[in-house]
């Protein structure tokens, strides 16, 4: 029986004040850190006008990050499909793949990610539903695979390259189209938790074998707070806890220090629509961590999490890799079961 994958997706958190270099130096840092503690892959996010993230131009971040490190599979988590033309970014990952060879992952989602003025900003229809998201993937495969006879327009650097390709999600739309293309499937539990468990079915149950899989692969982005102590950790967790309650306040959602308490912070409201956010953090000591995990990893059938860990000391963020990397060993991949 195997064990459970660990990755990490990074959304490049900047704390107040703090010039974007910084943060991104972090992000290379930390890709440096979990490749020697053999975690399988790193992947950035995409996110826009958003004060206090700087993954933005995930393409790049890509790059950056794959020339520092050696090893580790560098990816996005993911580009939003809707916001770019599918020929460009089969061109930046075919150029990716050509400059850093089996080593780079396209994770595609269906959402813009972003408010209509930013939409706009883009140069996207804000009329647009997604509903096109399955003929955008269908594309970008092309582009990435080989050229057809009569084919006019060709992705050089690109075609040929076969980019590994993983639909991500936080509904039940890609969750489906993932099954049905034989793709691997990530599914959003850092932010929508409440939707995991019907997306995992919905893609296990419209599973159909492709070139790419002979079998379901599922993923999920998980908060993951590990700490020595489940004291050190329960703290750790008040600075996601922050990040959410400034997301649900409409507010920059920078990185904040720990707090004792988030009592005098919140209102009652705010607090249950945070926890809701959270209510699959996997937060504790290495027992508290090895546990919870398995039991997620059990429920929802998972193969690999993609960690998301947002502490405002590095150290703190270094160690919980630290620790996840030795406990994962202990977690072992099985089949989905009732929660």
């Amino acid at each position: 029986m195997s064990s459970l994958c660990v990755s990490v997706l990074d959304l490049v958190g900047m704390k107040p004040g703090e010039a974007a270099g910084q943060a991104i130096a972090r992000t290379v840092e930390t890709a440096q850190h979990v490749e020697q503690l053999g975690y399988v892959r790193y992947w950035l996010a995409e996110h826009h006008s958003i004060a206090g993230l700087a993954c933005s131009a995930t393409s790049v971040l890509i790059g950056h990050v794959a020339q520092q490190t050696s090893t580790i599979r560098v990816g996005s988590g993911g580009v939003m499909l809707p916001n770019h033309a599918p020929l460009v970014v089969a061109e930046q990952f075919g150029t990716l793949a050509s400059i850093y060879p089996n080593r780079i992952d396209l994770g595609l989602g269906r959402a813009p990610g972003s408010d209509q003025p930013t939409m706009r900003a883009m140069r996207r229809d804000v009329r647009t539903t997604g509903d096109d998201f399955p003929e955008l993937v269908a594309e970008v495969q092309q582009y990435l695979g080989a050229p057809r006879p009569g084919q006019i327009v060709h992705a050089i650097p690109g075609e040929g390259t076969r980019v590994p390709i993983t639909l991500l999600g936080s509904s039940g739309f890609s969750a489906q189209l993932a099954g049905q293309m034989g793709l691997p499937f990530a599914f959003a539990a850092h932010f929508a938790p409440q939707y995991a468990q019907q997306a995992m079915e919905l893609y296990r149950s419209n599973f159909r074998p492709s070139e790419w899989l002979d079998k379901p692969y599922a993923m999920a982005g998980l908060p993951v707070l590990a700490a020595d102590t489940e004291a050190q950790a329960k703290r750790l967790l008040t600075t996601p806890q922050q990040r959410f309650l400034s997301l649900v306040r409409n507010q920059a959602v920078e990185l904040k220090p720990p707090v004792d308490s988030m009592d005098d912070l919140w209102n009652t409201g705010e607090r249950e629509a945070v926890e809701a956010r959270l209510a699959l953090a996997v937060v504790g000591d290495a027992a508290a961590v090895q546990a919870r995990l398995q039991r997620i990893a059990d429920w929802l059938g998972l193969d690999e999490i993609l960690a998301v860990t947002d502490t405002f000391e590095q150290a703190d963020r270094l160690r919980s890799y630290e620790i996840l990397a030795d406990v994962a060993k202990g977690i072992a991949v099985r089949e989905a079961v009732a929660a």
